[in-house]
Order: structure tokens, then sequence, then C-alpha cells
């Protein structure tokens, strides 16, 4: 299955060297090992898409709540999943 997300140049720009081979998202949608995983370049300034796009293979998923970048309600609701990525 092809999960298409948003990503931030410089998370986007960081995936496309090589240097970051994980991602953490919100756990509001179903991933699992063996996924494309589509990353969009979205820049939050101008509110638009770059139109560069990376397609990364999900190798593992790490599901938790343990941690705090979202809101309480949002965390309880979904938790967090780490994503590996080849």
């Amino acid at each position: 299955m092809k999960i298409i997300k948003k990503a931030w140049p410089v998370l986007f720009k960081k995936v496309l060297s090589g240097e970051k081979t994980f991602d953490l998202r919100l756990a509001d949608f179903k991933c699992k090992p063996g996924d494309i995983l589509v990353l969009e370049e979205w820049n939050p300034k101008t509110k638009k898409y770059t139109g560069r796009i990376l397609e990364k293979k999900v190798t593992y998923v790490l599901k938790t709540k343990k941690q705090k970048f979202w809101t309480k309600k949002e965390i309880e609701k979904y938790g967090f999943q780490v994503i590996a990525l080849k």
C-alpha cells in the first residue's frame, strides 16, 4: 500500500540525502512493513507543495504513546509510530 504524507523541506532533504532513515508520525493511519511511504515536500511558509516527491519502503514500524510532540488528546487517541525507511 502507498501512504502519502507531507514532509517539510529540512526533513525531506535529510531523507533524500540518506541521513534520515526513519520517520516519526502521529499514528492516525495504518502502516506496516512492505508499505511505501510517499513523501511530498511541503513548504509551510508558502503552504504549497514544492513538487519534489520521494518513495521509501517501510521496513519496521514502532508504535508508542510515550512522547509529547502533539496534544495530549491526540496522543491519547492515536499514540505515535516510528517508521524505519529503506
